[in-house]
């Protein structure tokens, strides 16, 4: 009878110590993604489960910090730069003695090269040091609570004169830039609304050496995502304010470096462009 106790009593210390070992395994992290190949101007969206704490995402040489998503992951929407050589990569997520590396390809997105013809004034136009080093920052803001919770809208509706991502010739010299966002040719004097949830991280006047972007706002969505408007005719916030989705935020003008009335509409992640539309398209 005691011989039968302790043998059962053993055998049921080795299932115990079997249980842990699996919760053990069971409870590694875990590096996922949406898709393992992406066109130059979107994004990857990464997510680590199954951790705690924060861990360390790296791309391309660069490092990305991740956000809480569920309240056991951490997610990042890591972008592929326009011009980003189509090719082999790999993102890779650390965190203690854990880690995984996952194969990318990045993928031409083939779009055209857009010719811009600028009267002599507008060309000698330069952005003021103070300018670039302000719409940089902004647009690099990594705040850690999501704000946006919808798909978004269009910032207002018309003609899109020209798309994201196209490559640009100014004047016919060599193409060493691409467009950073969606052009909609609009009536001058039509509202801008927010596309979505955010805080009002920049307001930027050409009267105040804004020679480029004109009048120009820029929204911080969360957790690495903005979004700016530029060559605006109005501004009808301030900064630090909070914007809901549909909310004006100004009219469309032709402020800057403009050849017509028009809204500029860019999204950034992590200070890097992609096409606003996919946010339009997808709840992310």
């Amino acid at each position: 009878m005691l011989r039968h106790l302790a043998l059962t009593c053993i055998l049921f210390l080795f299932s115990q110590l079997n249980a842990l070992s699996g919760a053990a395994v069971n409870s590694q992290p875990d590096l996922t993604l949406d898709s393992t190949a992406k066109q130059q101007g979107e994004f990857f969206v990464v997510i680590v489960s199954g951790i705690s704490h924060r861990p360390d995402l790296w791309f391309n040489e660069k490092r990305f910090t991740m956000f809480r998503h569920d309240n056991d992951s951490y997610r990042a929407l890591v972008p592929a730069e326009n011009l980003m050589k189509p090719g082999s990569y790999a993102l890779l997520a650390k965190a203690g003695s854990w880690k995984k590396r996952i194969p990318v390809q990045i993928v031409s997105n083939n779009l055209p090269v857009q010719e811009i013809w600028l009267d002599e004034k507008t060309n000698r136009l330069k952005a003021t040091k103070e300018e670039k080093a302000k719409v940089k920052a902004a647009l690099k803001t990594l705040s850690e609570t999501k704000l946006w919770s919808d798909l978004f809208s269009y910032p207002c509706n018309g003609r899109k004169s020209s798309p994201f991502g196209v490559k640009r010739s100014y004047n016919g010299a060599p193409v060493t830039s691409y467009h950073k966002g969606l052009d909609i040719a609009v009536p001058r004097g039509t509202p801008v609304k927010s596309p979505a949830r955010g805080k009002v991280v920049l307001t930027g006047y050409e009267s105040n050496r804004f020679h480029v972007h004109g009048n120009t706002v820029i929204i911080d969505h969360g957790q690495g995502l903005t979004s700016i408007y530029m060559h605006l005719h109005s501004i009808s916030v301030n900064e630090g304010d909070m914007v809901s989705k549909e909310d004006v935020i100004g009219t469309v003008g032709s402020t800057g470096i403009s050849t017509g009335p028009h809204l500029h509409w860019g999204v950034y992640l992590y200070g890097t462009s992609v096409d606003p539309e996919l946010f339009v398209r997808k709840k992310y």
